[in-house]
């Protein structure tokens, strides 16, 4: 009895060994433009959020940022998905109110001005489906020209509300306000 018992648990342990190895996952390089958030208020701690954005960052790599993101054309505002927006509140956002809700988020660059968009339609790739009939609100926001060059295309917050936007030199900010 003890030997048959020996011999199994060796077979068993064998088996385990080549199982493991045989069916180890392959896991994919990481993506190039990785995923982001950045929500109001920013501090991690307040779980209280006003509005959040998730959204892919986008490298420039010695490319030219009008080549990935071109003046007068609707961009997707990062890569990969369009960006999701959330505003957990109704939200002055840029001067437009929008209800609470989730949108995506598209943009139009220009050299002294980029338009930001929020439109009802989700879950869609980049900007290759966006339909202007389901923009919601648009805002203008002049350019302003940073001396210092951000490689990622970046989001964020700041203590009172503005969402910024910045990618090379150029950065763009929207005023919000939740009621």
């Amino acid at each position: 009895m003890k030997k048959s018992t020996f011999i199994t648990s060796v077979a068993f342990a064998l088996v385990m060994v080549f199982t493991t190895s045989l069916s180890a996952q392959e896991f994919s390089n990481l993506d190039k433009s990785p995923m982001d958030a950045a929500a109001f208020p920013s501090d991690y701690k307040d779980a209280n959020k006003s509005i959040k954005v998730v959204y892919s960052r986008p490298q420039l790599n010695n490319r030219s940022l009008d080549k990935l993101a071109p003046n007068d054309k609707v961009w997707r505002t990062g890569a990969n998905e369009a960006v999701e927006i959330t505003f957990y509140k109704d939200t002055n956002f840029g001067g437009k109110m929008i209800k609470k809700g989730t949108y995506s988020l598209f943009t139009i660059p220009g050299d002294k001005a980029w338009t930001i968009i929020i439109n009802k339609d989700l879950n869609t790739w980049g900007a290759y489906f966006y339909k202007e009939e389901n923009d919601v609100a648009r805002v203008t926001t002049p350019v302003n020209i940073a001396d210092e060059s951000l490689e990622a295309f970046s989001i964020s917050f700041d203590d009172d509300a503005n969402m910024h936007m910045g990618w090379g030199k150029v950065r763009v900010s929207v005023p919000t306000s939740s009621k």
